[in-house]
């Protein structure tokens, strides 16, 4: 099935869209200041498995940039009005970054409709309650202020991908962030700082995979920590990632959420930790 790249109308704004593949419903959330085009090195296999759902979040991409301000459960909410227009009663989500804080924010508000979710390099609670968190977000948002937000984005992009043979990464970067609505993507900023699933997540009951690159921003052992608090979590790290997972670290990204989502057996278990490196 080719792609159909409409908008739909939902919770005073529009979502701008895309639907490809076959099977069971998987919605992609893509993170901070980015698109459904984020998902680009998924696409062709996660469509062989599943029918894909790409929104661009509001304030995103294509979709409308209204006025903040912008909360997770406002995105959370405007999702659930999307499948709800498109008559998917259940799906499968995954989620990168600020996708992953929706991710859960949609899974707890509507625990029944959600079969598995997939969480990359997202946290559970964004409150800036040590020095690291607090730095990571005055900072990002300080820096959007004094140097606008191409300058943020290329500084952004080096960090995200070092290597010099990233440099076609680090400028994809730099062009979609750096095209951002400075409000929108300052808003959206602010909807993550402060939020927290951390003392709601025992009610998400679907199997979750979280995906933890080995080089993130924040150590494993705090995500160790956070994914403990979940009913049915596998905690995965990748090797060698950094935060960009999806771009930096394709082929076990892909395999490992394909697979996820094709066991079955996962619907079955409880309290399953690990931690295979």
């Amino acid at each position: 099935m080719g792609a159909i790249m409409p908008t739909a109308h939902v919770n005073g704004t529009s979502i701008h869209y895309e639907r490809e593949g076959r099977g069971p419903p998987l919605l992609m959330i893509h993170g901070l200041g980015s698109s459904g085009d984020d998902w680009a090195f998924q696409r062709e296999d996660f469509a062989r498995h599943c029918g894909l759902i790409l929104p661009d979040l509001r304030g995103s991409g294509r979709s409308a940039k209204p006025a903040g301000p912008y909360s997770i459960a406002q995105f959370a909410q405007d999702l659930w009005a999307l499948l709800d227009a498109l008559g998917i009663e259940s799906t499968n989500i995954l989620g990168f970054s600020l996708g992953g804080a929706i991710a859960q924010e949609m899974a707890i508000a509507q625990p029944g409709r959600v079969r598995k979710l997939v969480l990359c390099n997202a946290l559970a609670n964004y409150r800036t309650d040590s020095w690291r968190k607090w730095l990571e977000a005055r900072t990002q948002v300080a820096l959007v202020h004094l140097l606008g937000l191409r300058r943020t984005a290329k500084l952004i992009a080096n960090r995200l991908f070092p290597h010099e043979d990233q440099a076609p990464k680090r400028q994809r970067v730099i062009d979609v962030v750096g095209s951002n609505p400075k409000a929108a993507y300052l808003a959206s900023i602010h909807a993550l700082i402060g939020w927290s699933a951390l003392e709601r997540v025992r009610a998400i009951t679907c199997p979750v995979l979280i995906l933890a690159a080995e080089f993130d921003y924040t150590p494993l052992a705090d995500k160790r920590i956070e994914a403990s608090r979940f009913a049915d979590a596998h905690f995965v790290v990748i090797a060698g990632s950094r935060h960009g997972t999806p771009f930096d670290a394709i082929e076990p990204f892909n395999t490992r959420v394909v697979e996820f989502l094709a066991d079955e057996s996962r619907a079955d278990a409880h309290h399953a930790i690990s931690t295979p490196l």
